[in-house]
């Protein structure tokens, strides 16, 4: 695994982790602030290895700045689900559509995974600290429009500097 790819993918975890830290709590639930940017690192590196590092370091750093009660353990759980289904979705998709298009709908789509996948979890383990559809609607769909915005706009700009760089090459 190459050493700057590792920078640029800690930075990225860095980041989220930053961002989930300082959103607010909506309705008990924090929207997400750090899944754009573990779907960017996937995106810029699109290996299995790279795919699961960002799982479990992204799992690990939101499970320590959750403000969900009980929710470290559906954190550790939901975001390396999340990350393979997008990695595996990423696949599939980016030879039929324009990678900006296909990666912002990816977003959402996997912000919405993974919300399911951290409630059910949550639910399944804990109990709840509310109805999970208000859940659902005050957490989960404000992250999966913010998310699909964030990466809209940062992965053409993430993407060109990358090609500018000898990173790409290098990776």
């Amino acid at each position: 695994m190459n050493t700057r790819v590792l920078v640029i993918l800690a930075l990225l975890m860095g980041i989220g982790t930053v961002l989930h830290f300082v959103m607010p709590p909506i309705a008990g639930i924090k929207p997400d602030m750090a899944l754009p940017l573990m779907f960017l690192g996937i995106v810029l590196f699109p290996e299995k290895k790279n795919v699961l590092l960002l799982g479990i370091g992204t799992g690990i750093l939101t499970a320590l700045t959750t403000g969900f009660p009980m929710g470290q353990i559906p954190n550790l759980i939901d975001k390396p689900i999340t990350a393979f289904v997008f990695f595996g979705l990423y696949v599939l998709i980016v030879k039929r559509i324009p990678n900006f298009i296909g990666v912002t709908v990816l977003a959402a789509l996997c912000t919405v995974v993974s919300g399911v996948v951290f409630l059910g979890s949550a639910a399944i383990l804990f109990e709840l600290p509310g109805p999970f559809l208000v859940l659902f609607g005050s957490g989960v769909v404000p992250a999966m429009i913010i998310n699909a915005i964030i990466l809209f706009i940062l992965y053409p700009i993430a993407s060109s500097i990358l090609k500018r760089s000898n990173i790409a090459n290098a990776a």
